[in-house]
C-alpha cells in the first residue's frame, strides 16, 4: 500500500473518529449471515460457491445464465437493501426516481461502457437478486438446514444509457421473508464512511464487517487460525503452499487497511499461527 492511499486513509480515520456513524449520518447495516460466511471476491465462473466458518456451511447457488454474485458490487447493494429494511421496517424497497440516484447511494459514479460502474452494477444486481443462500449446520451430531431467498421479487425498469432518466413505473424489490426477519431481528452496524474507504477491496469490506461484529462478543483473546480464516475469506485461494502464502499476504495487507480507520482492530497480533483477537468495541461507538 502506498504513500497516496495510507494518507487517505488516515485522513478517511480522523474524519470518522469525529464524529459518531449515526450522528454523521454513516450508520449503515450488514446480513449476519453474510458476514459470518461471505459471497466470492472474484467470478467463481460456476453456479454454486460454498464458504465454511466453523460448523457453519454457507452455498450460493445462482441461475446458470447469469451467475454468481461476486467482488465489492453486490456488497454495497448488501448493505444498502439490510439498511433500508432495517429503516422502513418493509419487505417492499424503493430502489429510487432513477439509477443515478441510487448508485450515488452506493457512493458510486455513473460511469458507462463495457467496464463501467453502470454495467457492472446492473450485472451483479442480476446475480444478487436471482441467488439462493444455503446454510447447513453441523457439530457432528446435530445437522440443520436453512434456505434464505435474498429478493423475492425485482423489477427494475432505469434506462441505463440515461441514468438520471426518471421511469413511469417505481423500480423496487421484494425481500425474501426469511432474509428479511434475519436482518430486521439481528443486523450488524457499520460505518458507511468506513465502508467507502474500503471498496477497493472485498475481502477489505468482509474483513471490517466480521472483526467490526466478532470483536464486540469476545470474552478473551481468541486464536483463529490460518487455515479457518482461508475457509472463510480466501476459498479462492488454493490450499496449497504458495496459494496460502498468497492468502496470507492479502489479507494482511487488507488488515492493515482497517485497523487505520478502526481502532480496536489494531489491537489484533498476528502470528504464524493465525490471527490472535482481543475483545474491544464495535466500530459503531453508540446507537441511540
Amino acid at each position: 500500500m502506498n504513500s497516496v492511499n495510507i494518507n487517505k486513509l488516515i485522513n478517511e480515520a480522523l474524519i470518522i473518529d469525529a464524529e459518531e456513524a449515526e450522528a454523521a449520518g454513516a450508520l449503515c447495516y450488514m446480513a449476519r449471515i453474510l458476514v459470518q460466511a461471505t459471497m466470492p471476491h472474484s467470478n467463481p465462473k460456476t453456479c454454486v460457491f460454498a464458504r465454511t466458518n466453523g460448523n457453519l456451511r454457507l452455498t450460493i447457488s445462482g441461475d446458470p445464465n447469469i451467475g454468481l454474485p461476486y467482488g465489492v458490487y453486490p456488497r454495497l447493494l448488501l448493505s444498502w437493501l439490510v439498511t433500508e429494511a432495517v429503516r422502513t421496517k418493509k419487505l417492499e424497497l424503493n430502489l429510487g426516481a432513477n439509477l443515478s440516484q441510487f448508485m450515488s447511494e452506493l457512493g458510486l459514479l455513473p460511469t458507462g461502457g463495457r467496464w463501467g460502474n453502470i454495467t457492472r452494477l446492473r450485472d451483479q444486481m442480476k446475480r444478487l437478486f436471482s441467488a439462493l443462500i444455503t446454510c447447513t449446520y453441523s457439530d457432528g451430531q446435530n445437522w440443520g438446514v436453512r434456505n434464505v431467498m435474498v429478493i423475492e421479487k425485482a423489477e427494475v425498469w432505469w434506462e441505463p444509457s440515461n441514468p438520471k432518466q426518471g421511469s413511469l413505473w417505481q423500480s423496487t424489490v421484494t425481500l425474501g421473508h426469511e432474509f428479511f426477519h434475519e436482518i430486521i431481528d439481528r443486523p450488524i452496524p457499520i460505518d458507511m464512511r468506513a465502508i467507502n474507504a474500503l471498496k477497493a477491496s472485498a475481502m477489505a469490506l468482509d474483513l471490517y464487517c466480521w472483526l467490526t461484529y466478532r470483536l464486540s462478543y469476545l470474552k478473551k483473546p481468541t486464536e483463529i487460525p490460518w487455515p479457518l480464516l482461508q475457509n472463510q475469506f480466501g476459498a479462492e485461494y488454493q490450499p496449497t503452499k504458495q496459494g496460502r502464502h498468497k492468502f496470507k499476504t492479502k489479507l494482511l495487507t487488507q488488515l492493515h487497511k482497517i485497523q487505520l480507520i478502526y481502532e480496536d482492530a489494531a489491537k489484533i497480533e498476528v502470528s504464524q499461527a493465525g490471527l490472535l483477537l482481543v475483545p474491544g468495541n464495535s466500530h459503531i461507538k453508540k446507537i441511540t
